[in-house]
């Protein structure tokens, strides 16, 4: 689950950044050149207009895993793939196997409906194993090797499940006391806003409001902002605490079970055949962003302009709010394989698996139609060189996938600030990064929004492979992958190690020490080509 940035390292970061606005992103920076425009963005305009004006492409198909995507949107509709061989009439005409898959499958709805909320795959794999070593005795030692490994690992899943799940019943508690202390300032100053400097001269009569008043003078100090409006933080607070009640109510609650509405045989890994060809789903902002970084019309004067030119979307829904789940992921992967998707986006992912060794044969299946997956690197501030983020590009048994990238995500901003201070980073296990913050796309009900994560990231770079491959058809995943990652535009000033304040330099938070930039993409491609 890689939908929401939420930072839960103290309660007031998390507050604060979600009231108070950050300073605005240029227009359109993903889109822009270092050089020209003083951002690293990714050159696209630059591009179209230097190097590819008047050369033809040919059209290439992105599938965009993700949790739905609104295919009606104004950005969109031109550009969402149509099954040649299927009608919407309530047969299999192409028999694939899936019925009226016009535009794409989801492999979480059924005959009951879409799966909305799901667990983690910690709570789920807690569950599972809580039933067969809680209270083990190991006293006398292990029934074989096997018990062994399999108890140790129930052990570690236990403590990140007891860790998350108390984290939250946590937060509960704290964001009734800071919605109190925000109501009790505004009785006792008697003001619908307030200055910094008026709320630092308030005197707390409480816990409750002491809390308050440092969550908003930390979010006012993070934003440069000198004022804040009560009605904003009441309606922040309320959205924080709703997200903190799904955690509960859902992510770490091990008796909630949202997979009888899909209706398959769960423990079948390998079953292949269910789902429903309603590709939106019930919650489709993730998935249609995703879609309009990648391809949204560049020609239509409306909204934004996607990276790439000449694409169709394959939308394939997978990706519950919670986390996905690993037969859902490998059989959309194999669905978009089978179906003519030559790129794959998945912005999603989790610090579990259960089942990876279904999901690594989907990837090697991938590669052996030249097919690239491009991987969000996930918004938790970890070095995933020590702590795993799935899925991954190194199957078990050893090796890493030739046609996999993975990617961290940047920002707008400049020298130390350049990397996004959410974004997951590793020198062996993050490939490259690309813009992430503060990137406005499309939204459901053909609106539009900023949104930032490294799933703002990757269909950034899903888009580069897609122009490239447009233009450029007959490169093969790899190559489309070793050109992303050596054209990428070093940075060799000092940054900020994401979730910390120190600094070093981009070479060591991944592999290539640059940022994804199509420009030099494209001249690369032009050289392979001669």
């Amino acid at each position: 689950m890689i939908k929401k940035i939420l930072f839960f390292s103290s309660f007031s970061l998390l507050f604060s950044i979600q009231i108070i606005a950050q300073k605005e992103a240029p227009k359109n920076w993903f889109n822009l050149d270092p050089s020209e425009d003083k951002v690293y963005g990714v050159s696209t305009e630059k591009t179209y207009r230097e190097l590819l004006k008047g050369k033809k492409s040919t059209p290439v198909v992105v599938a965009v895993i993700d949790g739905g995507t609104e295919v009606n949107h104004e950005d969109l509709q031109s550009v969402i793939w149509i099954n040649p061989n299927e009608k919407l009439n309530g047969l299999d005409d192409d028999n694939n196997g899936y019925i009226d898959d016009v535009n794409g499958w989801s492999f979480i709805g059924g005959a009951k409906g879409d799966v909305d909320q799901d667990n983690l795959e910690v709570t789920r794999l807690y569950a599972k194993y809580k039933k067969i070593y809680d209270g083990l005795d190991t006293s006398k030692g292990y029934a074989s090797p096997e018990q062994e490994k399999e108890y140790r690992y129930y052990l570690k899943i236990k403590a990140a499940y007891k860790q998350g799940s108390s984290q939250f019943f946590m937060y509960q508690g704290l964001f009734k006391n800071i919605l109190a202390g925000a109501q009790l300032i505004q009785q006792s100053t008697a003001k619908d806003s307030l200055t910094k400097d008026e709320l630092n001269a308030y005197k707390p009569t409480s816990q409750s409001d002491a809390m308050a008043k440092n969550a908003i003078l930390d979010g006012l100090k993070r934003s440069g902002k000198n004022y804040f409006v009560f009605s904003k933080v009441y309606g922040s607070i309320e959205e924080s605490m709703n997200e903190v009640n799904k955690f509960v109510d859902y992510s770490y609650n091990v008796d909630f079970d949202s997979r009888s509405i899909v209706g398959d045989n769960y423990n079948d890994v390998y079953e292949n055949k269910y789902g429903c060809n309603r590709v939106m789903g019930p919650s489709a902002e993730h998935g249609t962003h995703v879609a309009g970084i990648i391809a949204a019309n560049r020609n239509n004067g409306k909204g934004i302009d996607g990276v790439a030119d000449n694409v169709k979307i394959m939308v394939i829904r997978a990706v519950p709010d919670g986390d996905e789940r690993d037969k859902d992921v490998a059989n959309a992967i194999r669905y978009a394989v089978d179906n003519g998707a030559q790129i794959i986006n998945m912005s999603f992912g989790k610090s579990f698996s259960s089942n990876k060794n279904v999901v690594d044969e989907a990837i090697k299946y991938a590669l052996t139609k030249n097919v690239l997956l491009i991987h969000a690197a996930g918004n938790d501030a970890k070095n995933t060189d020590i702590e795993d983020n799935f899925p991954k590009a190194e199957a078990y048994g050893g090796g890493n996938a030739a046609n996999w990238i993975e990617v961290g995500a940047s920002s707008w901003k400049l020298k130390k600030l350049l990397t996004a201070d959410f974004s997951n980073y590793g020198k062996d296990r993050v490939d490259v990064f690309a813009p992430g913050v503060d990137i406005n796309s499309c939204i459901p009900e053909s609106k539009y929004a900023a949104f930032s994560g490294t799933s703002m990231a990757a269909p950034v770079t899903a888009g580069v492979a897609a122009l490239l491959k447009s233009y450029y058809p007959q490169l093969t995943a790899s190559q489309l992958k070793d050109i992303i990652l050596k054209s990428s535009v070093k940075y060799n000033k000092r940054v900020f190690i994401p979730g910390k304040r120190k600094k070093a330099k981009l070479k060591t938070l991944c592999k290539t020490g640059g940022i994804v930039n199509a420009y030099q993409a494209v001249l690369m491609a032009e050289q392979m080509s001669k």
